[in-house]
Parts: C-alpha cells; structure tokens; sequence
C-alpha cells in the first residue's frame, strides 16, 4: 500500500467514477491507475468498486470505509508537509480560498489587498462556487477554506467560524413606485417581480422565511448567483432586487436606488469553514484574523480541539 495508490482511489470517486478523468487529472494513464487499485484490493482483500466489465459502476461498503480511511490518510500527509514548509519558509507558500461571488467580489478585495501587501511570497488562489461546492473543495484538500453564508455547518469534517452580519436590501430602477413608500412592506414587495439569490445562495434561506411567515407568495421572476446579475436584470426593468446589502456600490450602480430591508428579512452570518484535522499556516491564521478580527489563532485553536464548538459563544 502507497500513496499514489490512496490518491488514486480518491481521484477516482472525485471523478464520478471515471478512471480517464482520474488519469487526466493526475497526469498519468488509465492502465496504470487500474493495475494500482486492482494491486491495493488484492492487498487489503476487498473489492473496492463493482464492476462491469472494465467499467466501475460503484462503490462497495468496504470501499466506503477505506475511501475515508484513504482521505483521512491524505490529508494527514498533506499536513506533514505544511509542518516542514512553516519551519523552513514561514512568509512563503500557497492559500486557496474557496467562497461565493458576492464574498469574492464585495467583502474580499480590502481584505486580499492587505494580505498581499503583507506576504508578497503567498500565493493566493481564489476558487468561487456554490455553498457545496465551496465546502466539497476544503474537504477534498483543494481548499485551505472556504467562505459563505449558506449551509456551512452541515458537515461534520467542517469546523465553521462566524465572521460577520449582514442584512438585505431591495434594489430598483430609478423614480420606481416603491421609492415613494415611507415604509417598505412585504405587500408592498410583492406587487413586483422580484429578482434574488438561487436558493442555495446568501441568505436566500431567510428571504423565504420572512414571505412564508407572513403567508405570502411573491412573484420570483428570476434568481441568479451573483449580485452583479440581478442588479443588471432590475436596471433593465424587469422588477426589483432583493439582495446583499454590502453588493450595492452608490457610486457604481448609478442607475439603481436601495431601500433598506433589515425590518424585512432576518439578518444572516457569514462564516469562515476550515477542516477540523487541518494543520494551518501561520499566514492562514492571519487572513482569518484579517477578514474577521475576532477570530484570532487562540480562538481558532480552541475551536479545532473542541468539536463541540458553538459559532458566538
């Protein structure tokens, strides 16, 4: 048994079960990632995957169980090798972050611009995605850690910490009726399409919630995933935007007028998720203190040997 055996067994169910994808992506040919896995069963004696043909259709129940030993084995190696790079080159090295649109492109440009300015030689390496996908990425390896509003703390291998509130706003197109208001209403929203967040996306969880309670049905024209889509889909009319408050930029987004909504819908948390067995760079400490002050390396500390670690507490 050998890491590149473990590395393959984990490329492969990363790629839906697909050895060409998991030889692709490892840079290396399919007859030898078979010969490998086909090695490491006769080793362990167990069938991994099933079969059909030379086709992998599954995966078996013991194979279940070695794919997390494999993954838990992984990131253990991977963190060997962070222990030698913080003792040999502290100020250098790689962070990836995996987070959402609106995080990447309203909350973390001040944040990235001084961590930059104080460690030139990090590479930094942004990766946007859904919620999921984001959290998937930092239980893969691919992340160090990952940034969001939704659906964090459904994993259990995620240690999720509690960066900073946010509330909603409404969006319109300029002179629009509901500017006239004194005070916004959930009626009074739902006079109008509305363009807002996909589902899985900031906050959209709460926007629910507050309609549902009131046991009214708004008119949900259209969702997207980035901000930037919605505020251009209400500035060519075709209804009001419920979205993020921090993604209105008055100086950028002439053409539109914000009404406050935090009467409206429940404030929602951003959070920072790391893996709980995950062995972090003294410069990773820094970003998570830079983007949420509170958060410092003791408390960090605590909350990755504490499993039971309660985010505000």
């Amino acid at each position: 048994m050998n890491l590149h055996q473990l590395r393959y067994l984990n490329e492969i169910v990363r790629q839906g079960l697909n050895i060409s994808g998991a030889a692709e992506a490892l840079f290396t040919s399919q007859p030898g990632i078979s010969k490998q896995i086909k090695q490491l069963e006769e080793e362990l004696g167990v069938e991994i995957f099933v079969r059909n043909g030379k086709r992998i259709i599954a995966i078996t129940e013991p194979g279940k169980v070695v794919l997390s030993i494999a993954q838990r084995m992984l990131h253990d190696a991977k963190n060997l090798k962070h222990v030698g790079q913080e003792f040999s080159a502290q100020d250098t090295g790689l962070l990836t972050i995996a987070t959402t649109h609106t995080q990447a492109r309203y909350a973390l440009p001040p944040i990235i611009k001084q961590f930059m300015k104080r460690y030139p030689k990090v590479q930094l390496s942004l990766h946007q995605g859904s919620p999921t996908q984001i959290a998937e990425q930092v239980l893969s390896g691919e992340a160090d850690l990952c940034i969001a509003t939704e659906s964090l703390s459904l994993y259990d291998d995620l240690i999720t910490l509690p960066c900073y509130e946010w509330n909603h706003c409404v969006i319109t197109p300029l002179h629009h009726p509901l500017l006239k208001e004194k005070q916004l209403t959930l009626e009074m929203l739902a006079q109008y399409p509305i363009i807002t967040y996909d589902f899985a996306f900031t906050g959209r969880g709460k926007i629910n919630e507050a309609f549902q309670k009131a046991g009214i049905t708004p008119k949900i024209a259209l969702t997207a995933i980035d901000a930037d889509v919605i505020k251009t889909y209400v500035e060519l009319g075709m209804g009001v935007g419920i979205l993020a408050q921090m993604s209105f930029v008055p100086e950028r987004d002439k053409y539109l007028r914000m009404i406050e909504a935090e009467h409206l819908f429940k404030s929602s948390t951003t959070r920072i998720a790391i893996h709980k067995n995950e062995y972090l760079r003294a410069y990773t400490y820094d970003f998570i203190e830079l983007f949420a002050p509170h958060l410092t390396r003791d408390v960090i500390t605590d909350a990755m040997h504490h499993q039971n670690f309660t985010p505000g507490k």
